[in-house]
């Protein structure tokens, strides 16, 4: 156990404000400061606001993280951070904040990917991640189907969404039904009281001559707006169970399906779903059903490891460590546009240097250890 890398990871891609620690594959800590009722009365995140929450939360959750897992910050082995996607001035506190931590402390550094991020964090609740693992990413920003040969260092990109996220499209319905936010969980609580079947809304991107694995939910975010206006127009009271039931469904039929297609397309076993609606309850229950029928294992992460979170960064990060990929530099900064293939920033002296480091890198280590922290 004590031989496993022991890694810090911080999250700032949005509105929460995460930091975790994970020694191996096993969550110690798992410190959240959620930024959410600050953006409630605007009905979605506002990036000023996010910026300065995390800036405002960021050391008093790293030490209640490191209080949680009764470790100090010398003992650590690493600090992991999201360099992207995300909100550019939320990356960058997070960025800012570990290159500090990992300069202090003269630990390597490591800017990771938020979505290799979620699948990576599965290894903390299920054990280590099949090889290649195919994985189902839905939150209010992204809408992803990946297979990942190697976490750290091969994700290929099998399909995403053209326009809304799935997430996206939950606040943007529960906005329409003056349900407030964030949408995802009172759509998925209201829903349980109403009829999936009672609306036919329509299914996107999912005809045979529409792209496999790609998704759109923007055509259904209008249909079932225009289906609610006209019902209001016509001064008849708006179901808002069926509604919501019949629009849950909607999303999670096409989300499932294609999940499932993609896993016999290239013969994965196995199927893992991450990101925040991956806490949906009838998301979950219908990916169940159609990987036990397709003979295809499910792996899901408990609801609070599904959310934005800084045990996922940890965990990747530790996985970097245990497989020797090269830390990132200094020059290390937040890209909102990070694309997926890149799980991991690496630093330019360990492109060309073999991850040996350049003096200067080296230089600033050892000055760290001697005189920044105590």
């Amino acid at each position: 156990m004590a031989d496993e890398p022991l890694v810090l990871g911080i999250e700032t891609s949005c509105d929460e404000t995460g930091v975790g620690i994970v020694r191996g594959t096993t969550l110690l800590a798992d410190a959240i400061a959620s930024s959410v009722d600050e953006h409630a009365r605007f009905g979605g995140v506002v990036p000023e606001v996010a910026s300065r929450a995390h800036l405002e939360a960021m050391v008093p959750t790293i030490e209640r993280a490191l209080k949680d897992a009764g470790v100090t910050a010398k003992d650590l082995d690493g600090i992991a951070v999201t360099a992207g996607p995300g909100l550019a001035g939320a990356l960058l506190v997070g960025v800012s904040a570990a290159k500090a931590y990992a300069y202090a402390l003269g630990k390597p550094l490591y800017g990771v990917n938020h979505l290799a991020s979620h699948i990576c964090v599965d290894q903390l609740e299920h054990g280590p991640l099949p090889e290649p693992t195919m994985a189902l990413l839905v939150s209010g920003g992204h809408s992803s189907l990946l297979l990942a040969p190697d976490i750290t260092s091969d994700v290929r990109p099998m399909g995403a969404t053209i326009d809304d996220a799935a997430g996206e499209a939950f606040d943007k319905i529960a906005r329409v039904l003056q349900l407030g936010f964030p949408g995802g969980p009172v759509i998925d609580r209201l829903a349980k009281e109403g009829n999936p079947e009672a609306i036919a809304f329509p299914r996107g991107l999912s005809g045979p001559r529409d792209p496999a694995y790609d998704f759109s939910f923007s055509g259904l975010k209008t249909a079932v707006a225009r289906w609610i206006e006209a019902k209001r127009n016509a001064g008849e009271e708006v179901p808002v169970r069926d509604v919501a039931a019949s629009f849950q469904e909607a999303v999670v039929d096409v989300l499932t399906r294609k999940a499932v297609r993609a896993c016999k397309d290239e013969g994965v076993d196995h199927l893992m779903i991450g990101g925040g609606v991956a806490a949906n309850s009838r998301l979950r229950a219908l990916a169940e059903e159609r990987c036990e029928a397709a003979g295809i294992r499910l792996r899901v992460p408990r609801p609070k490891l599904c959310t934005d979170n800084g045990a996922m960064v940890a965990a990747l990060g530790a996985e970097m460590v245990a497989r020797n990929r090269p830390p990132s530099d200094w020059e290390l900064s937040a890209d909102s546009s990070l694309p997926v293939t890149d799980p991991h920033v690496p630093g330019a002296h360990s492109i060309h240097d073999h991850g040996h480091g350049s003096h200067e890198h080296d230089h600033l280590h050892e000055l760290s250890k001697d005189n920044l922290y105590s």
